[in-house]
């Protein structure tokens, strides 16, 4: 006889763990997008949130970081409507989204039908995803977050095992590999907030009156740097705090102050070599050293 005590996996309402959808779920997401990340096989980086499309906001904008490709992402706590299908078709129209992911509770089967239709019928070049949250515990134990992929497009799981297989270690774990040696070349990055995990963006904290993060991502076959706002937060006030000393610092670092990447980056620079790239390595982290220093020194204007 087993000496082990088994415990019972009970779902618990969704609105337990986040009460509201836009002040408690999506901030939750926005801080760990790993888990719809390795639920549905792409790396994900996100870059807006409530971005508008019309009279519309879609919930959330990401990257995918294996081909730099939008993804749109659209939440519901509730089970899935008509108004969510069609807001999502509007936004995978004025987006240019290739990736839709359409994350509920629950499915009605209508709507599973036309993440089906969608898959079958549309090119290669899209994907949907139409995936159930759940949130479960065993006894009285911390909740966990639970995400199902119910439909996908065909050969989704093949092509992801074929991918992994080829790639070796996952994704995320050469991420975490990159920015640990990262910090054995350059320790003092640490003081300023760099972290050896496993996600695409270290970030250096400069001001929080509105908040100024420079970013230094790290992608398949590029890298770069960039200044941004907060998570979620609007760019307006960053851009309106920097407008003053434009000239300035778009001679000094050589990039346009105008947004881009999806309106939330400005001063963007790129490294035309990334994860793929191994024996550039070494090169890669000491052009992210050099251009912290330097984006630290253009923005010290504000001081």
């Amino acid at each position: 006889m087993s000496k082990v005590t088994f415990g019972q996996l009970s779902d618990l309402p969704l609105r337990e763990a986040w009460e509201h959808e836009a002040s408690d779920f999506t901030p939750w997401l926005s801080e760990n997008i790993e888990y719809l990340s390795d639920a549905i096989g792409i790396p994900l980086e996100l870059t807006g949130q409530e971005v508008r499309v019309e009279t519309f906001a879609a919930d959330f904008l990401a990257r995918n970081l294996d081909d730099d490709s939008i993804v749109l992402v659209e939440n519901q706590l509730e089970v899935t409507d008509h108004k969510h299908l069609g807001q999502i078709m509007t936004y995978l129209a004025g987006l240019e989204a290739r990736t839709v992911i359409w994350i509920a509770s629950q499915f009605r089967e209508p709507h599973l039908s036309a993440i089906r239709w969608l898959n079958q019928h549309t090119t290669e070049r899209f994907s949907f995803f139409a995936v159930k949250l759940r949130v479960v515990r065993i006894g009285d134990s911390p909740v966990a977050p639970i995400f199902e992929v119910i439909e996908q497009p065909n050969d989704w799981d093949r092509d992801i095992k074929d991918k992994v297989s080829k790639e070796g270690a996952t994704y995320y774990d050469e991420k975490q590999r990159f920015w640990a040696t990262l910090l054995e070349r350059h320790p003092h990055l640490a003081d300023l907030g760099f972290r050896a995990w496993r996600y695409s963006n270290n970030y250096v904290e400069l001001y929080d009156d509105p908040v100024i993060q420079i970013s230094v991502w790290f992608g398949k076959a590029s890298c770069g740097v960039f200044v941004r706002g907060a998570w979620g937060e609007a760019i307006e006030p960053v851009l309106e705090t920097l407008e003053p000393h434009r000239e300035r610092l778009e001679s000094e670092l050589g990039a346009s102050l105008d947004p881009s990447g999806r309106g939330s980056h400005l001063l963007v620079q790129e490294f035309s070599k990334g994860m793929q790239d191994e024996s550039a390595w070494p090169d890669i982290m000491d052009w992210m050293e050099k251009m912290v220093a330097e984006y630290k020194a253009a923005l010290s204007v504000l001081d």
